[in-house]
């Protein structure tokens, strides 16, 4: 097993690398391999690390021969030539997996993303013959093309990033010209897709969407608030085909080869053909056939006749994946499957019988049941919060108490696929009965989703998942001395527990808003409303979010009854709607904003709104200096007017602010384009590149946008970032490529969406600390 994962974690590591170093990498491997398996007893290593040495060597050449030649084949034929010269082709190609459609943040229209296996190509006046697997980014058009069907399109060849699975991006604003439907297979799998779609119709809406997410991974109809709900309970493998999924669907059919009479003999062949109906049903891509290898490996190691048998088949399962895919290495998916499937092999079957020690004598046959989500979680929590970048407290609880849920649903799902096949009506009926289970599931998300305090806030990266890991080994090793020890102790043991509740416990009303606080970053949702205290009762706001009512309560928290300016960065409704909570009750002084009046009916909504209040308004341009009683502030942006991206968003108004001791600078959502003037004025101002030394903080650009200037962030760069964010939002912020740029510059991120109102606070002479309240 160790040799496997030595080998995936090389994989993973390599895979972007040129297929050169790779080869060379798996011929030093191979040689070093065999070198070590020649050893003799008094040569260096004895007979019991010789062997599993010379395996892992022997893992890892063969994982980096197999990803190499696979990168070779992907680059026969001119695709990728013709990729680097950014050239408009033609291409024939088969239809690899169902479109997925992708919001673009800002914009109405959406992306399509459809994988094609390209078989024919036109470009540069000569046409090749090809196998090549590319991604085409479509409109609307391409959101009703058939897997597996054969299609013609127009369009931009584009190179992909290194380590992608596709060797090209195809841009194509053409709708795809059908030349051949899906074959009989593909038909048949679509007919039971389309026919289960029906039958869940009549069904209430979570278990209308929720049905079909646990038997074929299509999540269409899935209710995006309940998709939401699953994501903060760490349930979201439910609703995607996993490897328990496939391991109930083994178990239901070779019960019923049992229940017909079927042989003994006969049975592993009849589940193996159920195996590769459900694959094709549920669409033969990477993720599918990974959950079926380890669907079929979890049934296989939880079986009474060959539980031994688990280990080793999963080492093999893992090389054998990733010979095949060698992108898997990579795939979050794949990972999260692995840990799951390692976790029930190792800890099931003992923490199965530990829990039933503990279970009351008529339930003790529950243990095993109950252990396999909290081996699951055990093992996946330090992915998941690459994922998710928080911890779920409520997760292992709502798991376990969805389980017994999960195996009813899906066996009723997969007999609701069958039956619309030859009785459509009887499909319907069949459906109502996993409707139960599956609402069960739906309303336990929902519960914990919303349960106080349910997801901890967590440091975000390689970091977060290393302490997440460490912390989870140090607790499977101490676990049994714990438990003594709380049995023996189990005042001492209560102290201990409650210590740590009431230090990990967020700030709370009782004590907010903390003492000596400088600047608060709202928690307004998807938009930015900042506090900057002037003197006591006192401040400016910079930006009022998107509701009056969250802008208004958090000032009401801090104590705010009057307000010396409010500072409107641009005119977009997340940053503009809730200007009048921000006056409710309270004075406001001026308003001062971004000259440029775009979007033009929320521009004049603010003009009138402030002219009602009898309020003055006046533009702000780069190089004004603003003072407030002792906070002073630097306009940095905006010095011209931008049209490329997006106007209102490149007109932000930027501010470089000292508050006391507090150096801040507040980005607005100025987007690549206006952050690289900034830059060059930065390299142009000593003035200004003084100011960007002495950051204590950053207010990041557009909730964590991707669209933003890397060097810029370098330039400014501070202890502390800060992510005015909504939960769960619909446009991916914070972006992964935003979080890895302020982790690579090495600030510590603090985001509203996991931590509410965020504080910084005065901690004595030029020091400044962070604090915050989830409320």
């Amino acid at each position: 097993m160790v040799a496997a994962l030595l080998a995936w974690l090389m994989g993973a590591v390599t895979l972007s690398w040129p297929v050169g170093p790779r080869l060379a990498l798996a011929g030093g491997s191979l040689v070093l391999g065999l070198a070590c398996w020649q050893l003799r007893r008094g040569q260096g290593l004895g007979p019991l690390w010789r062997i599993p040495v010379s395996l892992a060597l022997g893992a890892v050449a063969l994982v980096e021969v197999a990803s190499g030649a696979q990168s070779l084949i992907r680059e026969v034929g001119p695709v990728g030539f013709l990729a680097r010269q950014h050239a408009a082709v033609s291409v024939v190609g088969v239809v690899a997996s169902d479109p997925v459609v992708a919001r673009q943040p800002g914009r109405d229209r959406s992306t399509v993303l459809v994988r094609l296996t390209v078989k024919r190509v036109l470009g540069r006046g000569q046409a090749s013959r090809v196998s090549t697997p590319v991604l085409v980014r479509g409109d609307e058009r391409w959101r009703t093309v058939a897997w597996h069907s054969q299609v013609a399109t127009t369009g931009i060849l584009l190179p992909s990033t290194a380590g992608d699975p596709e060797a090209a991006i195809l841009r194509t604003s053409s709708a795809p010209r059908q030349l051949a439907q899906p074959g009989a297979v593909a038909r048949a799998a679509e007919q039971m897709r389309a026919g289960l779609r029906r039958a869940v119709g009549g069904l209430p809406a979570d278990a209308r969407g929720l049905l079909p997410a646990l038997v074929i991974g299509d999540t269409s109809q899935t209710p995006p608030e309940l998709t939401d709900a699953m994501l903060a309970t760490g349930m979201t493998h439910l609703s995607a085909v996993s490897g328990s999924n496939v391991a109930v669907t083994l178990a239901m059919a070779l019960g019923a080869a049992r229940l017909l009479g079927i042989r003994r003999s006969l049975r592993p062949p009849t589940a193996l053909a159920v195996l590769a109906g459900f694959v094709v049903l549920a669409r033969p891509e990477p993720s599918v056939v990974r959950a079926a290898a380890m669907g079929a490996i979890g049934l296989l190691g939880m079986s009474r006749s060959r539980p031994a048998a688990g280990l080793p088949v999963l080492a093999a399962a893992i090389l054998g994946l990733l010979v095949v895919d060698p992108w898997l290495s990579r795939s979050y998916g794949f990972a999260l499957s692995t840990l799951a499937t390692l976790g029930l092999l190792v800890f099931a079957r003992p923490w199965g019988r530990a829990l039933g020690q503990w279970l009351p004598r008529r339930i003790s046959g529950w243990g095993p049941a109950l252990a396999i989500p909290l081996a699951a979680q055990a093992m996946c929590a330090p992915v998941v919060v690459l994922l998710q970048g928080s911890v779920s407290v409520v997760g292992v609880l709502a798991n376990l108490l969805a389980a017994p849920m999960v195996a009813p649903a899906t066996v009723a799902g997969v007999s609701t696929a069958l039956c619309a096949l030859v009785w459509p009506t009887a499909a319907s009926a069949v459906a109502w009965v996993g409707a139960l289970p599956t609402l069960g599931i739906a309303r336990m998300a929902r519960f914990f989703a919303v349960v106080p305090g349910g997801t901890a806030p967590w440091p975000d990266g390689p970091t977060g998942a290393l302490l997440l890991a460490v912390l989870t080994v140090l607790a499977l090793a101490s676990g049994r001395w714990l438990a003594h020890q709380a049995t023996r102790r189990p005042m001492v043991s209560l102290s201990v527990v409650l210590l740590c509740i009431a230090g990990a416990a967020p700030t709370t009303s009782a004590v907010w808003p903390p003492r000596g606080w400088l600047m608060v970053v709202c928690d307004v949702g998807q938009g930015d409303a900042i506090a900057l205290a002037t003197s006591a009762g006192h401040a400016v706001l910079v930006d009022a979010g998107p509701e009056p009512s969250l802008v208004d309560g958090c000032l009401r928290r801090l104590g705010v009854t009057a307000l010396d300016a409010v500072v409107i960065t641009h005119f977009h409704a997340d940053h503009v709607d809730g200007l009048p909570g921000a006056a409710h009750g309270r004075p406001v002084r001026e308003v001062l904003a971004t000259p440029v009046g775009e979007p033009s009916f929320q521009h004049s909504e603010v003009t009138r709104w402030a002219a009602a209040a009898g309020i003055p308004l006046r533009s702000l341009v780069a190089g004004d200096r603003l003072a407030f009683d002792r906070l002073q502030a630097h306009v940095w942006w905006p010095a011209k007017r931008i049209d490329e991206g997006s106007v209102p968003n490149n007109a932000s108004v930027v501010l470089a602010v000292r508050d006391g001791p507090l150096d801040v600078l507040l980005m607005g959502d100025v987007e690549r384009e206006a952050a690289h003037e900034i830059l060059l004025a930065l390299r142009r101002d000593p003035a200004m590149a003084g100011e960007a030394a002495g950051f204590d903080a950053v207010k990041t650009a557009h909730h964590g946008s991707a669209n933003l200037d890397a060097d810029l962030m370098w330039e400014v760069r501070a202890p502390v970032a800060l992510i005015s964010v909504g939960a769960d939002n619909d446009y991916g912020h914070p972006a992964p490529k935003h979080l890895a740029t302020l982790r690579r510059d090495g600030y510590a991120v603090y985001r509203t969406d996991q931590r509410g109102d965020i504080a910084l606070v005065g901690a004595g002479g030029s020091r400044i600390a962070v604090t915050w309240s989830r409320r």
